[in-house]
């Protein structure tokens, strides 16, 4: 039997006086204060819980940020392993209910205190540079388009398979949960396919960047590198990019080694995608702050 995993996320927003405040629940059913988590329903990706759940026990809508880790404790079946996200709440309104009767929002060192179990307070360690974001790119590998050696024709071109086009379905759902507001793709087809089901459902039309297709970042990637930067950087929310699998392991690297974050596994499958999540520093640009990598959309 595989071990129980289940999903939830640190939910936190601003006071009027700019102090970050943290949703703690409590549960009457274990008579216990903790964050808000849950079990994923049959074919539900971890992120899809995350925020299900949140909206379940405390009213509140989210926008995933990055992972702040896990948290494992024994239950009758297993280990039990929760996946946790930071989560800043964009609104809703508290119910209580037999599952949760009171949401409070706490200050970090108070939700410390008054946390039941010593498992849940580690992820709360290092949240305040967190909430300091200021710009998330999700720069996605293009869904499953079959060999390059075995298409006949102009390459970008080359479509997405069936397994493709179902990896792009499971992205437009995936993707929204971060909060996504504009779409860019490199020129290959198999790259707009990827991304074009939801640039339908956000109203958005799919801005192509030749720069950060394989042949635009051989030409110049230190200016493939600045365009990704300056994507970042303009407004209108989290940007959705779908590039090429020449092109984002080495971009993320050059990235993650100027922002000096340690050295991370960049490779990427196909259908996979990185949430780069950046914040501002005294120089003019921005820098990346965290990189969490999702494999084949599976969350």
């Amino acid at each position: 039997m595989p071990a129980p995993i289940a999903a939830g996320a640190v939910v936190w927003q601003r006071s009027q006086s700019g102090d970050v405040k943290i949703a703690v629940i409590h549960r009457p059913r274990y008579d216990d204060w903790s964050l808000p988590k849950g079990k994923p329903r049959s074919e539900e990706l971890l992120p899809m819980t995350a925020v299900r759940e949140v909206a379940e026990e405390t009213g509140q809508g989210i926008v995933l940020g990055p992972r702040v880790g896990t948290t494992q404790y024994p239950v009758p079946a297993g280990e039990k392993v929760v996946h946790y996200w930071l989560a800043p709440a964009t609104g809703g309104t508290f119910r209580p209910s037999d599952e949760v009767d009171e949401l409070r929002w706490l200050l970090v060192p108070q939700a410390l205190d008054l946390l039941s179990h010593r498992h849940d307070r580690p992820l709360l360690d290092g949240i305040d540079g967190l909430t300091k974001i200021t710009a998330t790119v999700l720069l996605v590998r293009h869904g499953d388009a079959g060999e390059r050696e075995e298409w006949q024709g102009d390459d970008d071109l080359r479509p997405l398979t069936a397994t493709g086009r179902r990896q792009a379905e499971m992205l437009r759902a995936l993707l929204k949960l971060f909060g996504a507001r504009r779409v860019y793709s490199a020129p290959p087809a198999r790259c707009r396919q990827t991304v074009e089901g939801l640039a339908a459902d956000l109203a958005k039309p799919v801005m192509t960047e030749p720069m950060l297709s394989e042949a635009g970042y051989q030409t110049d990637p230190a200016a493939s590198v600045r365009r990704l930067i300056d994507i970042a950087a303009e407004p209108g929310g989290p940007a959705v990019v779908c590039s090429q699998g020449g092109v984002i392991p080495d971009l993320v690297g050059k990235l993650a080694e100027a922002a000096d974050l340690s050295a991370l596994d960049v490779r990427t499958a196909k259908g996979g995608y990185w949430a780069l999540f950046f914040h501002n520093r005294p120089s003019a640009s921005i820098a990346l702050l965290r990189a969490d990598y999702y494999d084949d959309a599976v969350g």
